[in-house]
């Protein structure tokens, strides 16, 4: 279903006629003071297109700075007029968006923590129901395509067509320069499925620091997404919920100021030149198909030999000497050891279960 979803493209219901739109504001809203100096400063920059803030905060444990509640939004309603941002909110309740409703919020978010539950996601939309209200979806924090989608669905089911997905990275166990890696395959993945809905990418979740902020916003836009949302505080020190994540408005506009946006399309001659070498890339993956057609082939006639000699299918020793043979060929050709990594595993994954299928007489070879 999804990639048959009206969704209206960004240009026609926000001002912003070309990349980036850009979502900037505090993690928090903290005080009225500390909105209205933030909105002040970003104010004088034209890029800033929508002010965001959280007004509730999911915490992973009790007791710290959950946010400070629906006071928060007469204080977003001031942002609006004095300055004449849009202004957008996480929601996570029904209760959340009908006060958000009832302070003329522009837009809402549904976090990454929500997009988990489609229970919660189901509630939300129910709330939203025919309100017009545009709805950014942010991905879970679990890597499953899956779950965004489902979320994006059942807000487009409620009758929103005004829908922007927000990329911010994904909880890893493993330590990692990022706070949560992006594993751009995901967002790829979610355009390749659903080419009309625009997706904003949240450097400040994916960092976790300042350091990569300016890095992650270049290979978004690289990558053809369609805007960012960054955290920006005019004092971040004393930020009360990630501090170490968000930055001044004065370093957003440098990070904005430094960005190459690129054409998604050229000119004539340069079209005609990419059409060549992606010819040549369709010649070189058939052979590469050939090639693996033949060695599956190979495997399974090594698996049925193993069989007619009662010898087990996972020789250890081999496989240590391929992963080092194969890691030290394919480096010294410029490839890099993870792709290269990954690359054997499949193979070997493939292998496994082509020779486990003819022990188990369900494949002749």
């Amino acid at each position: 279903m999804a990639a048959n979803l009206d969704i209206i493209p960004l240009y026609q219901w926000t001002e912003v006629k070309q990349r980036p739109l850009i979502i900037a504001g505090p993690c928090s809203a903290e005080s009225e003071e500390q909105l209205i100096r933030t909105a002040r400063e970003l104010s004088n920059f034209s890029s800033v297109n929508v002010f965001r803030a959280g007004i509730w905060k999911p915490r992973t444990r009790p007791n710290y700075f959950e946010g400070v509640g629906k006071i928060g939004l007469k204080w977003l309603q001031r942002v609006k007029e004095e300055f004449g941002f849009k202004t957008a909110v996480e929601v996570a309740t029904p209760q959340h968006v009908e006060d958000c409703l009832r302070h003329d919020i522009d837009m809402f978010w549904i976090g990454a923590r929500t997009v988990v539950n489609p229970f919660s996601v189901q509630e939300i939309t129910e709330a939203l129901r025919n309100t017009n209200v545009p709805v950014m979806v942010k991905n879970p924090i679990n890597p499953d395509l899956k779950l965004w989608l489902g979320a994006i669905e059942r807000v487009y089911q409620a009758g929103t067509k005004k829908i922007i997905a927000i990329h911010r990275g994904f909880y890893t166990i493993n330590k990692n320069i990022f706070r949560n890696p992006p594993l751009w395959e995901l967002p790829i993945a979610l355009k390749r499925t659903l080419p009309q809905i625009p997706i904003v990418v949240d450097p400040s979740h994916i960092c976790g620091n300042t350091e990569m902020l300016a890095h992650i916003s270049q290979k978004a836009m690289d990558l053809e997404m369609d805007g960012l949302m960054i955290e920006t505080h005019y004092n971040p020190s004393i930020a009360l919920s990630d501090a170490e994540q968000q930055i001044t408005p004065s370093t957003l506009n440098s990070i904005l100021n430094s960005l190459v946006i690129r054409e998604r399309a050229g000119s004539p001659e340069f079209q005609n030149k990419l059409i060549e070498l992606r010819e040549q890339i369709d010649e070189i993956d058939q052979e590469l198909l050939e090639i693996l057609g033949k060695r599956m082939k190979i495997v399974s006639e090594i698996g049925q030999y193993k069989k007619e000699h009662k010898i087990t299918i996972l020789q250890l020793k081999r496989w240590s000497y391929i992963v080092e043979d194969r890691l030290k060929t394919g480096m010294y050709h410029g490839l890099e050891k993870q792709f290269l990594e990954k690359m054997l595993e499949l193979l070997h994954t493939e292998s496994m279960r082509l020779q486990t299928d003819i022990l188990n007489n369900e494949v002749i070879p």
